[in-house]
């Protein structure tokens, strides 16, 4: 295999052919139209619809060695680890992406890999790869290029799902190359092959993904190599899409028939505004105008079902006389605590509007059951939407105005209009997804349909007495989450939130004070430390007190048996006399490393937030208030009406001293483990960056050089800076 290249990746441009076809111009009334909901307008040769992961998967592994010039693989999470063919394939490669990736290139040595991943949030940390840039893996190839995007606004993400082969195939949709994403049309209980990267079992999993070639593959491949330039912070911004053809006609695999011929394709953005570029909401009209123009039936199926913009337009449409029906098919609970706290609220605030609105019987939520009896059900991931037999919009988009308005996202919409082939592809399609959750085939569906017209009628009739069936879902808000629903919405916002709103939500008071204390705190601290390292060594006073004879003694401390325990205790008793935790996290940092300083300090933590959380709830609030002063009230009442998300951003950015948080949190009766959970989260970045910095404080004192010397006393000097120039800007603006 080759060695890394540490060079830059010279990135390719698309083959260029003289033919060129040029957009079709949208006509009045249609849908696609690129003054509104679409970026292109583009035809594609074929395109299918792939469902389900093990599919899509499949496709990828038979296809990527095809390629000649160039893969552009763009995601919300690539994980190296996994494998696209579960069980193996007899292809001659190995199993795992990276590994695979990596034989394709020594297979044809003009090829180049492109991987852009999501620089992603430390929120999402136990869900992803740890530190992917850092990955062998992904620098095994000089021709492989990994890179994170992190060029989105604060609270975004960047959540596209493609791959463009050769600019001459595509993929896009809801599935990403990422753990427990794998499964059947099948969704079978117990399938030994849906294991997660630990090789334990998750879920059945439902997606699906769009593959299509010809000048709207070539869109996509302009696309992602636009989203490749703008991730480099120093990149000059690209060139418009010709809308030429692509080099490449015979790229498509082997026993997939397409559902669609010579199909014009809209292609659907959102990106917010940043750097300058003015913001798409393409998706959002897109899902606005295909909300208008139903007539009979609306199939949904997505993750998320909280966009406020579509569902009040759903609550006009079935509110109708003559609406159509609303059937929307997604997971019977939101993965994880905090999407249930968030997304999960919201869903269920937004069920709850369209029931009322539903004086028609025209609405209902499902969720796919594979053993309905038992309560196990099939994880909806899927981003699809299917109006009537006429249009079919398929993407990364969720329905939450997270996907309308700040995350990236890409939908392709056809529109089959005036065309009954297409009518009836779209038709098979939206049969095959109700077909697989009812455990049926697509002609039973088809006839329950021509037999009722409407969608929820033909549900029911297909429903009865399976195990494996659409299960009627009414999602409910459990009672410690009730008081939540109209405050998490900065979770997903109708619009970009600029940093002091989003702590605004959360935190009793502005934190511009405690961060320039803090700046001026550390700075003070890192001049502090290269005047003693210059007294030390060329001063008389350093042959007394050497710093040599200081690290020695608090190394002895850290030999002995009871010194982590005794550590540990301090936290204790030093949070309850209120002495900062922050000096003692550094002080445990210099004594114990990064490591092992990291893990005393956050137990230590976690001990001293307990010891002063029970403190506060023996105590008492008018206790507990007369040793934390007025702020006490403010500050225990968001604690109690905000809980976890406001320890979590308190202990990111502290507007109180650490022992008052904890006796406040004791005293507002904020659930335990809540605190607990949101102290967690909270202090450990910040504990493993200020240990890690306390023992590189302590290499360069031990070991001084006239440039780490310099270094630190830069470090201190721009710090101090920092904190005059706020105070000074602050003070003006006052």
């Amino acid at each position: 295999m080759s060695e890394p290249d540490s060079t830059q990746p010279e990135l390719l441009d698309a083959p260029s052919r003289d033919t060129a076809d040029a957009p079709p111009v949208a006509r009045n009334g249609e849908l696609m139209d690129t003054r509104s909901t679409c970026e292109w307008i583009l035809k594609a040769h074929r395109a299918s619809v792939l469902i389900d992961a093990a599919s899509y998967y499949a496709v990828l592994r038979e296809m990527i060695p095809r390629a000649r010039h160039s893969i552009f693989i763009l995601g919300w999470d690539i994980d190296s680890r996994i494998e696209l063919v579960p069980g193996g394939v007899d292809d001659g490669f190995p199993a795992k992406l990276s590994e695979f990736l990596c034989a394709v290139l020594d297979a044809n040595p003009q090829l180049r890999i492109y991987l852009l991943g999501w620089d992603f949030a430390m929120l999402y940390a136990f869900e992803r790869e740890w530190l992917p840039s850092y990955k062998p893996a992904w620098h095994a190839h000089r021709r492989l290029w990994f890179r994170l995007d992190g060029r989105h606004p604060l609270g975004a993400s960047h959540h596209q799902k493609i791959v463009v082969i050769d600019d001459s195939l595509a993929f896009t949709g809801g599935i990403d190359l990422t753990g427990s994403r794998w499964d059947t049309p099948e969704h079978r209980p117990d399938d030994p092959l849906r294991k997660n990267l630990g090789k334990t079992s998750y879920e059945p999993m439902h997606d699906a993904q769009l593959m299509f070639d010809g000048p709207a593959a070539a869109a996509l491949a302009h696309l992602a190599r636009e989203r490749w330039r703008r991730s480099r912070r120093s990149a000059k911004a690209g060139r418009p899409f010709n809308g030429k053809s692509p080099s490449r006609t015979d790229l498509w695999p082997s026993g997939i028939e397409p559902d669609f011929v010579d199909v014009d394709l809209g292609i659907s953005l959102t990106e917010p505004a940043y750097d300058g570029r003015p913001a798409i909401q393409q998706v959002k009209a897109l899902h606005l105008a295909a909300v208008a123009a139903a007539r009979r039936n609306i199939y949904i199926e997505n993750q998320y079902f909280t966009a406020n913009s579509v569902g009040s337009a759903l609550q006009k449409r079935i509110a109708e006389e003559d609406g159509p029906d609303l059937a929307v098919v997604c997971p019977y609970r939101q993965s994880g605590w905090l999407q249930e706290a968030t997304m999960g609220v919201l869903r269920a605030r937004l069920h709850k509007l369209l029931k009322a609105a539903d004086s028609n019987g025209r609405y209902a939520m499902y969720a796919p059951a594979v053993d309905a009896p038992n309560g196990r059900f099939v994880n909806v991931h899927s981003k699809i939407m299917i109006v009537d037999e006429r249009l079919l919009v398929i993407g990364s988009a969720n329905l939450n105005n997270r996907s309308m308005v700040l995350d990236s996202e890409c939908c392709i919409v056809m529109d089959a209009r005036d065309n009954p082939a297409r009518q009836k592809a779209i038709a098979r399609i939206r049969n095959r997804l109700l077909a697989e959750h009812l455990d049926s085939s697509e002609a039973d569906v088809e006839q329950a349909l021509a037999r009722h017209g409407r969608l929820n009628a033909a549900i029911a009739s297909l429903t009865r007495g399976s195990v494996r069936t659409l299960e009627p879902l009414t999602p409910e808000v459990p009672p410690e989450l009730r008081d939540i629903a109209d405050r998490v919405h900065v979770l997903d916002p109708e619009a970009p939130i600029a940093a002091n709103e989003l702590l605004a939500q959360f935190l009793p008071e502005p934190t511009h004070r405690p961060v320039i204390a803090k700046l001026l705190v550390l700075g003070a601290l890192a001049l502090a430390v290269v005047v003693l390292t210059l007294v030390w060594r060329f001063t008389p006073f350093g042959h007394e007190l050497s710093f040599a004879k200081l690290a020695a003694e608090t190394q002895r401390l850290a030999d002995m048996h009871f010194g982590p325990i005794a550590v540990v205790g301090m936290y204790v008793v030093a949070a309850l006399l209120s002495v900062p935790v922050t000096l003692l996290i550094a002080v445990t940092g210099l004594v114990f490393g990064a490591v092992a300083g990291a893990a005393y300090a956050l137990t230590g933590t976690l001990i001293a937030a307990a010891a002063g959380w029970a403190a506060g709830a023996w105590l008492g609030r008018d206790a507990v208030r007369e040793l934390a002063g007025a702020r006490l009230n403010q500050l225990s009442e968001r604690l109690r009406s905000k809980g976890l998300m406001a320890v979590i951003l308190l202990r990111l950015v502290p507007v109180a001293p650490f022992s008052i948080v904890n006796l406040a949190a004791g005293a507002s009766h904020i659930r335990f483990w809540d605190f607990m959970a949101g102290t967690a989260i909270g202090m450990a970045p910040g504990v493993v960056l200020a240990t890690s910095f306390a023992r590189q404080l302590v290499a360069a004192v031990m070991h001084p050089t006239p440039l780490s010397l310099m270094l630190v006393a830069a470090i201190g000097v721009a710090l101090v800076s920092m904190s005059l120039g706020l105070r000074r800007m602050l003070t003006r603006r006052q």
